[in-house]
């Protein structure tokens, strides 16, 4: 039974969860209304999970496909994991957006569409020849047609604005509709926009008459049958102190806390690139808090300013992505070679070469463990969502100054622009790992190794009395450090090296069933941002009667020391990569196990559905 229009206010469907995808022209403003979507719903205490989608065009031609910016979140009552596979809700801004994008919503959902954008020229540009509003293409979605060009202009028309800057506001005009649908609070936005453009007050004063005219028009107008208010329940979240996340701002917080919880401080040696820039812009916020940033001139001389940093006792790190990887490689060679602390993030990205700079990819793994010359072994970590960021951040720091040694952080984009709600940690309740140096110059080489049972070298402040020593990329002597050319020594050194990093594994956690059982007839096997998707999959499975069980690797290199024996419990392994199996060839090489891969290489994180899909035919093989 259809609720009145004037009585919808008060009768709001529950719902325990919902997807919305806001699509647009890249200059639509769709990021900034997702994103402050996804701020408001943090403080309405649901869980959620978002994935930003850039076009990789600065500034493609207004109207075409490539141009296309999107933005999905799913929020929810319960633990939300994923940003959904699917959109329940899709905001289209222009006929670019729908083209790309309605192939994604299922029939039944709701399709709200600026129908002020679909002129004959947008929908050539976006590849009509008819026009979808009126050929029958929108039959079977609950639509609701809005002109919000002209709708927002009127909404502004006592701001003295241009025609053209009045329609900048369209997207808040949008967002004020889907706060009132979906219960949201508007007073976080108003906050922001007068913070924001606090020096242009009628900026603001236009963007705020325009989200409340939308907020308006969800009240009043006699909206379609279907189509009405709902309400999702806070969801329950453990008690403390939460805030909204994304996986830079968290690898960029972990860092400045592994930076003081080692008594160190952080040098940050980076250039820009997509999609690790942020972590350098977050760092840069944070200079009260021991962090030292340096923008260089290229990848090259960003990494050899942090190297030079752990030189002088600081702990350096550095951000990139892949193709700046291959440009780090010889330094972080170095860097393993004379054994000094370094944290590299990785957040990866389609690719070879520059690839699809704005899509999301799991292929620098191979890259991270062996793409440097000769036998270069370092650490390599991987956060499973945009939260444990900060955790594995602060991780990779310890490691390092510990263990003296590069570590590598394998993020990528999804996590990177993906958010979440975070509990703040205590950081009383993080445990201190103050960097040992030498200060005793009593039997002193700069490779002599630690007295507590590990192989990492001493680490000697240069200047320290009695301390003074060079270091290098040739070879050491082992017992002297100094350089040496011999082939015994050489070869001594190398294994020592590699056992250094084996022995990591002793310091870390062994490794856990997310969930299901220790053994059964599937394990399948993730790593990275690829958690929520196989953790959805594996329970719905697990629902159905499937023995099956979900295993989550984020120690890539060194493995966790009884990864082995687990997988050995199972009669079949999937690993769901979102490239070409890396991580199963790894899974083959070391334990000899028949693995199998299940890949995505399309730029966008796995569906929830494509895993379970891909967990059937492979049963149904076997």
């Amino acid at each position: 039974m259809d609720t009145p229009a004037s009585a919808q206010s008060q009768a709001r469907e529950t719902i325990d969860s919902v997807v919305i995808r806001f699509a647009g022209d890249s200059g639509d403003g769709m990021q900034l209304a997702g994103t402050q979507f996804t701020q408001t719903t943090a403080i309405a205490g649901n869980d959620l999970a978002t994935f930003p989608d850039f076009p990789a065009e600065i500034r493609a031609p207004t109207g075409t496909t490539f141009g296309v910016s999107g933005f999905q979140i799913h929020f929810a009552s319960h633990n939300a994991l994923t940003p959904g596979d699917e959109p329940d809700v899709l905001v289209a801004m222009n006929p670019a957006a729908l083209i790309v994008n309605l192939k994604d919503l299922p029939k039944g959902g709701l399709l709200i569409l600026n129908t002020g954008a679909f002129t004959k020229s947008n929908l050539k540009k976006a590849g009509y020849t008819a026009n979808p509003l009126e050929d029958g293409t929108l039959s079977g979605y609950r639509t609701l047609k809005l002109d919000i060009s002209k709708m927002t202009v009127a909404a502004v028309a006592d701001c003295d604005l241009s025609n053209k800057e009045a329609l900048r506001s369209k997207n808040l005009w949008t967002l004020g509709l889907l706060y009132w649908m979906f219960d949201r609070d508007r007073q976080t936005t108003v906050d922001w926009l007068n913070t924001k453009f606090a020096k242009k007050p009628e900026i603001a004063a236009a963007n705020i008459a325009a989200l409340n005219a939308g907020h308006v028009y969800g009240e009043t107008a006699e909206l379609p049958s279907g189509i009405h208010s709902f309400r999702i329940p806070p969801s329950k979240l453990s008690p403390g102190t939460y805030r909204n996340i994304t996986g830079n701002e968290a690898l960029a917080w972990g860092m400045a806390a592994g930076g003081q919880l080692a008594g160190t401080g952080i040098m940050f040696g980076s250039y820009p690139i997509t999609p690790a820039s942020a972590v350098l812009h977050n760092l840069a916020k944070l200079k009260h808090l021991g962090v030292t940033t340096f923008q260089a001139e290229d990848e090259i001389a960003a990494v050899c300013s942090a190297i030079g940093a752990s030189f002088g006792g600081v702990l350096g790190a550095t951000a990139t992505s892949g193709p700046g990887m291959a440009l780090k490689g010889e330094a972080i060679g170095l860097a393993i070679m004379i054994e000094l602390p370094l944290v590299i993030l990785n957040v990866q990205r389609a690719g070879p070469s520059t690839g699809m700079p704005t899509k999301t990819e799991q292929s620098d793994l191979m890259q991270a463990l062996y793409g440097r010359n000769g036998d270069a072994p370092l650490c390599v970590l991987a956060p499973q969502s945009a939260g444990d960021c900060f955790t594995v951040a602060v991780e990779a720091c310890r490691i390092a100054t510990k263990h003296m040694t590069p570590v590598v952080v394998l993020s990528d984009g999804y996590i990177a622009n993906g958010a979440e709600p975070w509990k703040i940690p205590d950081m009383a309740d993080i445990e201190p790992f103050p960097a040992k140096f030498r200060t005793d110059p009593e039997g002193f080489h700069p490779f002599v190794r630690s007295e507590e049972g590990s192989l990492a070298r001493a680490w000697a402040k240069p200047g320290t009395p009695g301390l003074e020593h060079r270091i290098g990329g040739l070879e050491k002597d082992f017992d002297s450090g100094h350089i040496s050319y011999d082939a015994a020594n050489h070869a001594k050194m190398t294994h020592v090296r590699h056992q250094k990093i084996l022995d990591i594994a002793d310091d870390l956690p062994e490794q856990a069933v997310e969930v299901g059982e220790d053994s059964g007839d599937i394990a399948v096997v993730g790593w990275g941002s690829t958690y929520g998707a196989i953790r959805k999959a594996v329970e719905r499975l697990r629902d159905e009667g499937v023995s099956a069980s979900h295993i989550h690797v984020r120690q890539m290199w060194p493995l966790p020391r009884n990864l082995k024996s687990l997988l050995g419990n199972f009669k079949h392994i999937l690993v769901p990569e979102l490239n070409t199996g890396q991580f199963v060839r790894v899974l083959r090489a070391e334990y000899l196990l028949d693995a199998q891969p299940l890949s995505k290489v399309e730029g966008h994180p796995f569906k929830v559905t494509e895993v379970m899909k891909g967990v059937r035919e492979f049963l149904a093989r076997a």
